[in-house]
């Protein structure tokens, strides 16, 4: 399990458009999402054991706060023709198997991923309805293997406090996850 860390976009970035596919095949945009007062994007896959390990947090989550005006949206950006297992076909049985109620998109190209500077599965990525970002960081502080429970808790703290209008956690931890697979010769300049 290679061990990647978010880059931390900077607060207050502007959200990028996208219109990716959706495991119904339909495309889903961020702008059709314009009346949500927070969406939520997550740079997530099918295999990653990080993603595995919070899939049914995450599901619960989204559909806790989906009632309170929290829309989420995942995006899988990993190279299906290296890691067949992340195949938009395969998409289909996890968004079913995980719960997920929530779109969760294909971005083929890696441009979305690359315009959100997107690292590891999962990424999190919290926007105000601005769309401008609140936070970016951690689910909570498991780990695969960790004995510590899967709760959400630190992304749960930054969406109660952007839903009732304070401000941003001071605090933000990266996110941790595998990297995301990128094409050969495709990989972003932005890990230096």
């Amino acid at each position: 399990m290679a061990r990647t860390l978010s880059t931390m976009l900077e607060l207050g970035t502007t959200a990028p458009d996208f219109s990716l596919p959706g495991t119904d095949g339909q495309p889903v945009s961020l702008a059709d999402f314009g009346d949500k007062p927070a969406v939520l994007i997550v740079f997530m896959c099918n295999h990653c054991p990080y993603v595995k390990h919070l899939s049914s947090a995450l599901a619960e989550f989204a559909r806790k706060y989906e009632e309170e005006g929290l829309q989420v949206i995942g995006i899988n950006s990993n190279d299906a023709n290296n890691y067949p297992d992340d195949s938009p076909e395969k998409m289909v049985l996890e968004k079913q198997l995980a719960g997920y109620g929530f779109p969760y998109l294909y971005d083929e190209s890696q441009g979305v991923a690359k315009a959100y500077r997107a690292a590891c599965t999962p990424d999190f990525f919290l926007f105000d309805k601005e769309r401008r970002l609140f936070y970016r960081g951690q689910f909570d502080e498991s780990r695969p293997g960790s004995s510590i429970p899967v709760t959400g808790r630190s992304l749960g703290q930054a969406v109660d406090a952007l839903l009732v209008g304070k401000a941003p956690p001071e605090e933000q931890k990266p996110s941790m996850g595998c990297n995301i697979k990128w094409r050969p010769g495709n990989e972003p300049d932005y890990f230096g």
